[in-house]
């Protein structure tokens, strides 16, 4: 009876009371910030859960403040910002004298943060970067091997790479993390990654992993020939070749549980690192 009375229920109804209860359960996770975050069909940039958008975007601020102390007026570049999932609950941790840059080539995220978060929070700011990338952004005409970001020199003391350079190719990456140490000053950057070492490996034949990295090419592995931007995993001793050749001197590695590790700090791996 009840799947009967579901097919007689009109679909542009059932999208309305879908779309009632979303509101309700937004309002009562958020409360007040409640407006600036999406519907969860705009969610692109993760799980399209309200529940997990709140617990992602605490999950991070917890990070930073434990892992790489930081300050309430940080200066702060957050490469891939996506549709604000880890920065909303920035707005209520750095204050007005702090400085939030955020740069994505989704420009609907973009769009979507300038209108709901900058115009209640002035100093956190959002560009549209139009770099190819053939999962996210394949109309894009910069290529990412040769992009320079906007802004000067040692602009920023704190700099955020979440789920970028696990979507990028590693001579890709390595131009990046050029750039990253260009803008950034006496700070330290944060940048996720999907690692391959021994563990990893392991843990992937086993069938442990979320993700099947069987493409395995020079340094890297994809989940996808077709779109090899959908998921990279690169060599770990590879990604460390990278910051020493260009100077930067890591301070720690998190490893993450998309592998099927247990007891993690977070999804994907994660490495702090600052200028040597």
């Amino acid at each position: 009876m009840r799947s009967l009375l579901r097919k007689l229920v009109p679909r542009r109804l059932k999208r309305a009371f879908k779309r009632r209860q979303e509101d309700c359960l937004r309002a009562r996770l958020f409360g007040e910030l409640a407006p600036l975050v999406p519907e969860t069909e705009d969610m692109f940039d993760g799980t399209a859960s309200l529940e997990e958008f709140k617990a992602n975007g605490e999950e991070f601020l917890q990070i930073y403040q434990r892992v790489c102390d930081l300050r309430r007026d940080e200066r702060m570049l957050d490469i891939g910002s996506g549709i604000g999932r880890k920065t909303i609950p920035l707005t209520q941790y750095l204050d007005r004298e702090a400085t939030y840059e955020g740069i994505d080539v989704n420009r609907s995220g973009v769009d979507w943060c300038r209108e709901r978060i900058t115009t209640r929070f002035p100093n956190f700011r959002f560009q549209w970067i139009d770099v190819h990338n053939e999962f996210y952004n394949p109309l894009g005409t910069r290529s990412p091997a040769d992009y320079q970001f906007p802004f000067p020199d040692a602009s920023f003391s704190f700099v955020m790479v979440g789920s970028v350079f696990t979507h990028m190719m590693p001579g890709d990456v390595e131009h990046y993390l050029s750039e990253i140490k260009r803008v950034l000053g006496s700070g330290r950057c944060l940048i996720s990654y999907f690692l391959l070492n021994d563990e990893s490996r392991h843990l992937i034949t086993r069938g442990e992993s979320t993700l099947a990295f069987g493409n395995v090419r020079e340094g890297y592995a994809t989940v996808s020939c077709d779109i090899p931007e959908k998921a990279i995993a690169m060599v770990e001793s590879v990604v460390m070749s990278f910051y020493a050749r260009l100077g930067l001197k890591v301070s720690g590695v998190y490893y993450g549980s998309w592998c099927g590790r247990e007891n993690t700090m977070s999804y994907q791996d994660l490495i702090l690192a600052g200028k040597a």
